[in-house]
């Protein structure tokens, strides 16, 4: 689960979230929604094995599945939680954890836009979900597509001027880039 790049990761609070990340899958799996890991834990997923705490786990979830999801997880004593306007992010907490559900829609021209709030209908990047399932260990998992994974953290401060580039989004972006290139180079 966690290799070299990983040494001052809290353990306990690595497996606990992705405990509730295999739970949030089944429980979209079996509800018929699908789901997207983004932010840190996408980029790990990619890479293979936790480099880093993360603070939370951040998804996408199609807006249509949204109602049927938010019923499963209260279900699985997920707590709701306030946050952005419901129709752009539903906020949840479970075991201490936090999980943020970004929603997805599709503009007329099939582009996946923002749902709702402030930026409903701004097109995320092309082919974001167009990747392999990543893993951590035997855990597998719908991931972002790791270039749009790069052009979101590198986008955020323009999106979001009040929010400068974390150091933290600079890490995952060399990290993520890095990756690419290597398994761009693997053989098949």
């Amino acid at each position: 689960m966690c290799g070299v790049a990983c040494a001052a990761v809290d353990r306990e609070r690595s497996a606990r979230q992705l405990g509730l990340i295999g739970e949030t899958v089944e429980i979209a799996n079996a509800l018929g929604a699908q789901v997207w890991l983004r932010g840190g834990w996408a980029m790990d997923f990619f890479i293979r094995e936790v480099t880093r705490d993360h603070g939370d786990i951040d998804w996408f979830v199609w807006a249509k599945d949204a109602a049927a999801l938010t019923a499963g997880l209260m279900r699985s004593r997920y707590e709701p939680l306030p946050g952005p306007p419901a129709d752009q992010q539903l906020d949840f907490r479970k075991q201490g954890v936090e999980s943020s559900f970004a929603l997805l829609a599709e503009d007329r021209s099939g582009r996946v836009v923002v749902a709702g709030g402030p930026w409903a209908g701004e097109a995320w990047p092309e082919g974001m979900l167009d990747a392999s399932a990543g893993r951590v260990g035997a855990l597998r998992c719908p991931i972002i597509s790791p270039r749009a994974q790069i052009e979101i953290k590198q986008l955020m401060p323009v999106w979001m001027p009040g929010r400068p580039r974390r150091k933290k989004d600079t890490e995952d972006i060399t990290r993520l880039q890095a990756a690419s290139r290597e398994q761009d180079t693997s053989p098949a």
